[in-house]
């Protein structure tokens, strides 16, 4: 699908969407609880129902009634195909927590996914007791049952990897102890797994190079529950209201665990005039300068903190963001041609980009299948001199299915 966006500014008041990274381990959690729950989410998005549709595999039974997920566990795990979509999150949480229940399973993966790699934690579930196979390019199998004991892995690898260890090892009979052999990086997903955790009565005692997990735990749902709103996609809203007219976002939680909350603070670093209302945060435009940013913990903010940089003044060095080449897109490489398709002008490094910020003119961007590269050119057409073609829209189904609904009702009328 392809959309021409004219040149108009945006503004005003939207509400946060839930959060797809705290739906995902929710989601796993309740389905691996003691009792039903009830997990209010007003909107999904294509990777939610993905998880969605794995843990019915599994055995869950999940209805949606009233803008709630409603959560019969799995009593007994079944041998099932669980479609995962393009959803990263969905295939590395679940692979640990199929082995820990020791049902197999096969994967089906689609687009990129299949090439996202594993390694190591394929390795470390093999040592322990889990066979891998590949009966074609986009399926992948396990069975096998998961052992206790040390899972040894660096922590600059993938969180999700972390995240998926985490789930799963409490349903051992033994005890388990994550070791990290680096320093950990994007660590606020992994607290917002160990708060998803401790809802469900389980706490993994840390140490100075990882966690101990007791072998035995069950879950315990806490009944009722909702998703927080998502800092996320939020975050191309807030920018907005830095770079065209003000934008206030409903729904977030200045406290909440999700890393990406700190938007706030980077904008506030390019000069962005951000208040805290009773409701929600407001971002207001103002003069923008060219920062640093380290985005080792925080990479999903990579896209719309390149948008900003590219309309302030001066030179914004990201670093740190050398993982972001095996997302849904190889993402520095398509920032940097979405970017450059509309005028602005960005030099790729080893690690992260240089933009050189200015004025943004229109032009034909391509989203490359990845739903942040469709959101962060869209938000720019409302600061460029002509119109932006977007090609492959349809990627924000991925994480936001209203998106584009949600951007006309912002579009200010001149």
């Amino acid at each position: 699908m392809n959309k021409n966006l004219s040149p108009c500014p945006i503004g005003g008041s939207i509400d946060a969407i839930p959060s797809k990274s705290q739906a995902h381990r929710l989601l796993i959690c309740a389905a691996l609880a003691d009792r039903p729950s009830a997990l209010y989410c007003p909107q999904s998005s294509a990777d939610i129902d993905a998880t969605v549709s794995c843990l019915r595999s599994l055995g869950a039974e999940i209805d949606y009634v009233n803008h709630s997920f409603l959560i019969k566990p799995i009593e007994e795990p079944r041998y099932g195909t669980l479609d995962c979509g393009e959803s990263g999150s969905t295939l590395r949480f679940l692979i640990p927590v199929v082995a820990a229940l020791g049902c197999g399973a096969e994967f089906v993966l689609h687009g990129r996914l299949a090439q996202r790699p594993l390694s190591p934690l394929q390795e470390l579930l093999e040592e322990k007791g889990i066979t891998f196979s590949r009966p074609a390019a986009d399926r992948l199998q396990i069975q096998g049952q998961l052992l206790p004991g040390v899972y040894a892995l660096a922590g600059s690898v993938s969180s999700q990897f972390i995240t998926g260890l985490l789930l799963a090892l409490p349903l051992l009979e033994g005890g388990s102890e994550i070791r990290l052999t680096t320093e950990l990086e994007s660590a606020p997903y992994v607290e917002l797994t160990l708060s998803v955790l401790r809802l469900f009565g389980l706490r993994m005692p840390p140490f100075a190079q990882g966690w101990q997990i007791p072998g035995g735990l069950r879950y315990h749902s806490p009944g009722r529950f909702r998703v927080e709103g998502d800092w996320s996609n939020s975050a191309f809203w807030l920018c907005a209201g830095a770079i065209s007219r003000p934008v206030k976002v409903i729904g977030l939680d200045p406290n909440s665990t999700q890393g990406d909350r700190q938007i706030a603070d980077i904008l506030r670093a390019f000069g962005g005039e951000l208040c805290w209302e009773e409701d929600g945060l407001r971002v207001s435009p103002a003069p923008l300068k060219g920062i640093d940013i380290d985005v080792r913990q925080i990479p999903d903010l990579v896209p719309p903190s390149a948008l900003v940089a590219a309309c302030a003044q001066g030179t914004t060095r990201i670093t740190g963001a050398a993982r972001l080449k095996i997302k849904e897109s190889d993402r520095l490489e398509s920032i940097s041609a979405a970017l450059r398709s509309l005028g602005g002008r960005v030099e790729v490094t080893e690690d992260g980009l240089i933009i050189q910020g200015g004025r943004l003119f229109g032009g034909r961007v391509h989203s490359s299948n990845d739903h942040r590269i469709a959101m962060m050119a869209a938000i720019a057409s409302s600061v460029c001199a002509s119109a932006v073609r977007l090609v492959g829209a349809e990627a924000v189904e991925k994480s936001y299915p209203d998106f584009w609904e949600d951007l006309e009702r912002l579009q200010v009328t001149l």
